[in-house]
């Protein structure tokens, strides 16, 4: 009885934190959004420069919590026999949530297609293609030729593609005294990156502020363009339905309460959306889900650093809507066969994106040079990607924490299955 009662006084302590500290992330947002409206330029240079701060701190903690968190998990696989069925689970949810991300966008598209504009108008100079690269050379430059070049270029990719090797390479090393201090040495770092996080999210407020203050700032200044407001409606609108009725209606199907889940997850969901980068807000979304969605860490720590590079819905989007706007745009015919054809494109190279902000802008316009379309029309959407960065990042988070929570569930079914 009294262990009961010291476990509900705990869960609604925890509860009033949450509550408190959404609470002060959202005061932190509208004071950043009224001084970033005041249009005072030493303010604005101000919180230019404090975002920047904690857009660098978030990077700094990102690719070792990746790669530590890739490395650690992995290094059971031995041990626990259930880490295929983890990923066997994450990627087929990846898959499903990534297919109906584009088909929805695609829908939009043919519905609502979007007027051509005047290359002219949209500063056809404005975007410089020299020095972008195929979609090959995007993929080689994936594949690391040295251990330390990924950890310094902070090629998301790249890092998970040499943890999953060391982490795979320690699952089938012998049980000796060296291994065993190795895995606590990992698990040490993990734990101290950990209580970093914790005390960058004390601090955050700060880093909101200057946030939302950077981007009223950007708007006010005219950046977003009404020129290209259909474009972009259908692009954040793709986006915004696979938010609230497609991902709710996967995890509806797999028994689970999606606006329980959304409430959990807000606090990385309020970071991504400011940080425009779902690796950066990784750091954040793990701690989330462990400790307000309370998911299994060997489950969270495997599948959230996957989907943080696989499971980009947003990017699909983007990269499909923005292609076909572009080709439209530059005279390709675009029937059903190539627009179907451009789906299958678009979700496979969001696959292989990096988690990063601008990420998907610079690979569609590596994309793009390669049919022959104009990129006159990318400068033109460029102002505006701030925002829907912003909106896929959001997108992709809440994405990846559904999956983490689908797969979950999934586990915890399979280890108690209810008797029938």
């Amino acid at each position: 009885m009294i262990n009961k009662i010291n476990t509900n006084n705990a869960k609604i302590k925890q509860d009033n934190g949450q509550k408190k500290q959404l609470i002060i992330w959202i005061s932190a947002m509208l004071i950043g959004a009224i001084l970033g409206c005041l249009g005072i330029a030493k303010l604005n240079n101000f919180f230019n420069f404090v975002a920047t701060v904690f857009t660098k701190l978030f990077q700094f903690v990102a690719i070792p919590t990746i790669a530590l968190a890739v490395i650690t998990t992995l290094s059971e696989l031995g041990a626990k026999k259930n880490a295929g069925k983890i990923f066997g689970h994450a990627a087929i949810y990846t898959v499903l949530t990534t297919f109906a991300a584009a088909i929805v966008s695609l829908m939009l598209y043919i519905i609502f297609t979007p007027q051509n504009i005047m290359l002219e108008a949209a500063g056809q100079t404005g975007t410089n293609i020299e020095g972008s690269i195929s979609y090959y050379e995007h993929l080689l430059s994936i594949i690391p030729d040295n251990i330390l070049k990924p950890l310094l270029s902070g090629n998301v990719l790249s890092v998970i593609i040499v943890a999953m090797a060391a982490g795979i390479g320690l699952s089938f090393t012998p049980e000796t005294e060296n291994k065993a201090v190795l895995i606590k040495l990992l698990y040490g770092l993990q734990e101290l990156l950990f209580v970093i996080i914790r005390g960058l999210l004390f601090v955050l407020p700060i880093g909101i502020a200057a946030f939302c203050a950077q981007l009223c700032a950007q708007m006010t200044a005219g950046s977003v363009m009404g020129a290209l407001g259909k474009y972009t409606a259908i692009v954040l609108g793709g986006n915004l339905i696979q938010m609230f009725v497609i991902i709710p209606v996967f995890l509806i199907l797999r028994g689970l309460n999606p606006i329980h889940i959304f409430q959990k997850m807000s606090p990385a969901l309020i970071v991504a959306f400011f940080t425009k980068s779902s690796a950066g807000t990784l750091p954040v979304t793990l701690t989330t889900a462990e400790n307000n969605l309370k998911v299994n860490p060997s489950v969270s720590r495997f599948v959230l650093p996957i989907c943080t590079t696989i499971n980009m819905n947003g990017c699909a989007a983007f990269i499909l809507v923005t292609s076909l706007f572009v080709m439209q745009n530059s005279g390709i015919e675009l029937n059903l066969a190539t627009m179907i054809i451009w789906l299958f494109i678009s979700v496979f190279a969001a696959i292989g994106n990096a988690g990063v902000p601008m990420g998907c802008y610079f690979l569609t316009l590596s994309l793009m040079s390669q049919t022959g379309a104009s990129l006159g029309l990318l400068g033109a959407i460029l102002p505006i990607y701030a925002v829907i960065d912003m909106v896929e990042t959001v997108e992709n988070v809440w994405s990846d924490s559904a999956v983490c929570a689908m797969v979950d569930k999934d586990m915890a079914t399979e280890k108690h299955p209810k008797k029938t």
